[in-house]
């Protein structure tokens, strides 16, 4: 690559990702206006009623979003990240940009569930079709001129050496916007692919861009530059998003737990600490105060899920559930018929379950500041009576659990979060917060 007389180098438009890759990590921030393919034509209007009848509008800041994204049709904008928390509607903001691009549209997102989510939603409020909006997942591979997948579906293959199957889903029409649906899990294959979409429109959705593998300048060099982004406790303030109250309960470590824990390694010291037996006793202390609130129990280690399936007598939901037993789990949970459910790590993200207001956490990924933003998210929409939100974070005191617990905290801390710190032997008393 030689550079003009007027210092300009020339590459070819299959080179434009790699470029910026290249710039991004040498410290040069990219500024890419090198236009877009535009796509096939095809009209998304939005409702201005729902299908089910309710009244639909985009809220201020979700039409802002949108129009700082596509910045008027122009190459100032058409790629980047919208940061919004949990429950404050990005899907009606990824809605909101198909309608000002009105293109043929990809859909990424984390998984079947989720895919026929977005699918509901667009079918209540925009004027699509049913034949206009595809699934392609494991149960069905359709393709329309919107089409909703999932990442897993796109990094499939049949062993570590072959191809992955399914990335011609990105060359099979010619898209004029790709949306990623919690861009900040875009994993390590999809990048690759990323790369060769450039000059077409890109739109990242997230609550947070904490990523632990830290490759955050690797999101915005390949979807774009964070584009718009609300606090959190703003849209608290305005009631859009539940408020929510933070609560570590510190669990003590049995005598005998606490000699095997002494001659453990790190890595072992903190399994130990976050299976903690004790934690199940404070579970139903919880449970008990927070009778007829809709609970939701997170959790890391399945063996440790399912003993507290047992213990509970409540449904769990892990990786390994099939999709039409999730669906009617959370269908359960949303009417009220099923008051507590359990999930493992599949219940972090793109679960819409409204009405949730009480969520306990009973162990996690080390110190996942991403994990627990999107754990207090489960039960951020706002509530149909108004009221608050509680999560509960259940850590072993004086271990590695407690450590990690803090880090963890770190970003909600900086979104204007606070945690209160109560013994577990407190929880019966009076004055341990409540929802109710």
């Amino acid at each position: 690559m030689a550079l003009d007389k007027a210092n300009r180098a020339y590459v070819g438009g299959e080179n434009r990702g790699a470029i910026k890759q290249a710039l991004i990590k040498l410290g040069f921030p990219v500024d890419d206006r090198g236009g877009y393919i535009e796509g096939d034509a095809f009209p998304i209007p939005l409702r201005t009623t729902t299908r089910g009848g309710r009244p639909f509008a985009l809220r201020a800041y979700q039409e802002g979003a949108a129009r700082a994204f596509h910045a008027g049709g122009t190459v100032l904008g058409g790629s980047g990240v919208v940061v919004l928390p949990c429950g404050a509607g990005k899907t009606v903001v990824g809605m909101a940009v198909m309608n000002l691009v009105g293109t043929k549209t990809l859909i990424l997102t984390t998984n079947t569930v989720a895919v026929r989510q977005w699918r509901e939603e667009l079918l209540d409020k925009t004027g699509l079709r049913p034949e206009d909006v595809a699934e392609y997942t494991g149960d069905e591979k359709h393709v329309s001129p919107v089409t909703i997948t999932t990442y897993q579906m796109l990094t499939w293959r049949r062993t570590r050496t072959e191809e992955f199957e399914h990335f011609a889903l990105f060359g099979r029409e010619n898209w004029g916007l790709v949306v990623y649906d919690e861009v900040h899990l875009l994993p390590a294959p999809v990048f690759r692919v990323t790369a060769d979409l450039q000059a077409r429109r890109r739109l990242g959705l997230t609550a947070t861009l904490v990523r632990e593998d830290h490759k955050e300048d690797e999101v915005f060099c390949l979807i774009g530059p964070k584009r718009y982004d609300v606090p959190w406790k703003v849209l608290e303030s305005q009631g859009f998003i539940a408020s929510a109250r933070c609560v570590e309960v510190r669990v003590p470590l049995d005598g005998n737990l606490r000699t095997i824990y002494a001659a453990a390694d790190a890595r072992a010291k903190f399994r130990i600490a976050s299976e903690n037996p004790a934690k199940f006793a404070a579970i139903d202390r919880l449970v008990e105060r927070h009778a007829g609130s809709h609970i939701l129990v997170i959790g890391q280690y399945i063996e440790q899920l399912h003993a507290l399936q047992r213990h509970l007598k409540a449904p769990l939901i892990t990786g390994k559930t099939p999709t039409a037993e999730r669906e009617k789990l959370y269908a359960g949970f949303k009417s009220g018929a099923v008051p507590l459910l359990i999930v493992s790590k599949v219940g972090n993200f793109a679960i819409d379950l409204p009405d949730a207001n009480v969520a306990i956490q009973i162990s996690g990924t080390f110190g996942s500041r991403q994990e627990e933003a999107q754990r207090l998210g489960r039960i951020l929409r706002p509530k149909s009576d108004g009221g608050p939100a509680v999560f509960y974070s259940i850590v072993t005191l004086g271990s590695r659990d407690q450590d990690f617990a803090q880090r963890r905290q770190l970003f909600l801390t900086e979104q204007g979060y606070t945690y209160e710190i109560v013994e577990a032997q407190s929880l019966a008393n009076a004055s341990t917060p409540s929802t109710r």
